[in-house]
């Protein structure tokens, strides 16, 4: 696989999914280059790197990183490093080259398409080049053709799987607030959802009546 697409809902453990498995790559791929992407740069410093499941906090003593702010970059003792990025300055993916990368809550990038294209262009060092992916699932194109490119496999998961590592109150107030709503439907269950809300034409009824052959048209209204 290229792309590993983990579609999960809040609190189900994304992050500490995708850490682990950059401190792995890190680890099993001596001198590699790894790219770390979140929609912010505070994101990537207060979650991903420094955050409770980011990757300073889940690497053991033996193998833990460098951290260096002013560089963006951190460093393992085998001479792995990772650069961090974000989605709102996606012209700094342009150029440099990774052997895997990490893109953190994918669906929330400002400016995905340019970010992630970039990426994409930049992921080409090594014989097998791979992506983690970790995100909330939010129904817009480049998550519909990661479920359907051949190259991805995709992991699925609730907020309520990981229930026994999560504070009750939140529990006790979000989920009795959200669950069962479309909200939370997305952000608790992880359910693509494809239509909005109230929504006449929805994508079940339009591909109930699609057709190849139709009649000459002389008049279209559109309303």
């Amino acid at each position: 696989w290229s792309y590993w697409l983990l579609l999960a809902g809040r609190g189900f453990g994304k992050t500490r999914s995708v850490t682990e498995w950059a401190r792995f790559k890190a680890q099993a791929m001596s001198g590699s280059r790894g790219a770390i992407v979140s929609a912010t740069a505070a994101d990537a410093r207060d979650i991903v790197i420094e955050g409770e499941s980011g990757i300073l906090s889940i690497s053991p003593d033996w193998f833990r990183p460098v951290y260096e702010p002013s560089k963006r970059r951190i460093t393992w003792p085998n001479g792995s490093m990772a650069t961090l990025y974000t989605a709102e300055e996606p012209n700094r993916l342009r150029g440099p080259q990774h052997h895997w990368a990490i893109a953190d809550e994918l669906s929330a990038w400002r400016y995905i398409d340019d970010a992630w294209s970039n990426l994409m262009f930049g992921l080409r060092l090594g014989e097998l080049p791979q992506c983690a992916i970790a995100t909330t699932p939010r129904p817009i194109p480049i998550i519909r053709e990661l479920l359907t490119d051949l190259a991805t496999v995709s992991t699925r998961g609730s907020t309520y799987e990981n229930r026994s590592h999560l504070a009750p109150a939140f529990f006790k107030n979000i989920i009795r607030k959200y669950e069962g709503t479309r909200l939370g439907r997305q952000e608790l269950n992880a359910d693509l959802l494809d239509d909005v809300p109230g929504a006449l034409w929805t994508h079940a009824l339009i591909d109930k009546y699609r057709v190849k052959l139709h009649p000459t048209l002389y008049r279209i209204v559109i309303s």
